[in-house]
């Protein structure tokens, strides 16, 4: 872990120890409240160089929305806001500081967990995400990274660093769209006002990792793992056994038809009651652990080659069905129409010309009437009658 600077003290009462973590949206040190005299969490924002100062201006009011955010949420599965501090031209987060490692730090540690263990770490992001949906909050980026697990199993939700909150304004840079690809539900790709069933989505995808050892649609590029969120299904389960169903009905592309909470936590239930699932044959190796996907900003030219893509994925399954409909109906009328009769074997044409028959027969006619006509004059010559 990284030392912070030495006497480096915030706002003269949170002393900076050392590097917790790092993601797209800032630095997590772990602080000392001089104050009160407990250990606390403090989320730095960090700004990317390419930036312009308006979009520094939308990050720090979203630092501040989730300060907000999370301050309205009091709940154990919850990360506490304490205090924000503004200091250096950007405002720092204190948190309850949880002794507790990320999922996505056990998973790259210890391989892909049980399905009873993960179904533990769901039940409690589940109820973070009730209790901050019941507020009017949505997260918009539950994953890995996101999740901390404490020893005894028990999970907290962090970082509202995007969450957006009912009533407030849109908030983005330039038309962006922020978010991890690989968690990012279909919808909010498609560029749709972000709704509860999105945080859904994304726990689908984080019980997955957990399971599988990888996200479901991860690609490597985030436009090519967005354009699989949006066009295909994840890779059929190897290691979740009872919790299959689960991620089935969470990843369902069509938020109407995604499987809501409620029987989201029978589930869920029910398989932290049941037995965990074998392990998997020891000749087959473990799968690699998920990379850390920081956040990702989407410009509008993104967004743009996204939607032709997605088109162009849509004209070219739509040109397959019809082609395959045609050959279908093709098939069905040759069956219906009747065997056609053989064709007629042509007789074989007389070869002779007519002159070649009609002279040998008068010839044959006249020296017959000739000996006729010898015979009758031999006879009346014989009985004296010529």
């Amino acid at each position: 872990m990284s030392a912070a600077p030495a006497e480096r003290v915030l706002g003269s009462r949170y002393a900076l120890t050392d590097v917790l973590g790092r993601g797209g949206m800032g630095v997590v040190w772990r602080a000392t409240d001089l104050v009160l005299h407990r250990e606390v969490a403090v989320k730095e924002l960090t700004f990317p160089i390419e930036v312009t100062e308006a979009e520094r201006a939308v990050l720090r009011e979203r630092t501040l929305r989730e300060a907000r955010a999370a301050a309205r949420l009091y709940h154990p599965c919850v990360t506490t806001v304490y205090d924000v501090v503004e200091e250096g031209g950007k405002p720092w987060l204190v948190l309850e500081h949880v002794d507790a490692d990320s999922l996505q730090s056990l998973l790259e540690q210890g391989g892909p967990l049980s399905a009873r263990a993960a179904a533990r770490i769901g039940l409690d992001v589940l109820s973070a995400l009730e209790a901050a949906h019941a507020a009017g909050i949505v997260h918009r980026d539950v994953k890995p990274a996101n999740v901390l697990v404490e020893q005894d199993g028990h999970a907290c939700l962090t970082d509202f660093g995007i969450a957006t909150t009912t009533g407030d304004d849109s908030l983005t840079t330039q038309g962006a769209l922020i978010g991890s690809p690989s968690y990012m539900a279909p919808e909010r790709i498609h560029g749709d006002e972000p709704e509860p069933a999105v945080d859904l989505w994304s726990l689908g995808a984080t019980l997955y990792a957990a399971v599988e050892g990888r996200p479901p649609f991860s690609r490597g590029d985030p436009m090519a793992t967005a354009m699989a969120v949006v066009s295909e299904h994840p890779a059929p389960t190897v290691r979740a056994g009872p919790l299959e169903p689960v991620l089935r009905g969470l990843l369902e592309k069509d938020p109407a038809r995604r499987m809501p909470p409620a029987d989201v936590r029978r589930r869920l239930e029910a398989v932290v009651a049941g037995a965990d699932v074998p392990p998997p044959s020891p000749s087959s190796p473990p799968p690699p652990p998920p990379v850390d996907e920081p956040v990702h900003r989407f410009s509008s030219t993104d967004l743009r080659q996204l939607a032709s893509a997605s088109a162009a994925v849509v004209g070219s399954v739509a040109r397959d069905a019809r082609d395959q409909a045609r050959e279908m109906v093709e098939r069905h009328r040759q069956a219906r129409v009747p065997a056609a009769a053989p064709p007629a074997v042509p007789r074989p044409r007389w070869r002779f010309k007519r002159r070649w028959v009609l002279v040998p027969l008068v010839t044959v006619l006249v020296v017959s009437l000739a000996v006729l006509a010898g015979l009758v004059w031999l006879v009346l010559r014989t009985f004296g009658m010529g």
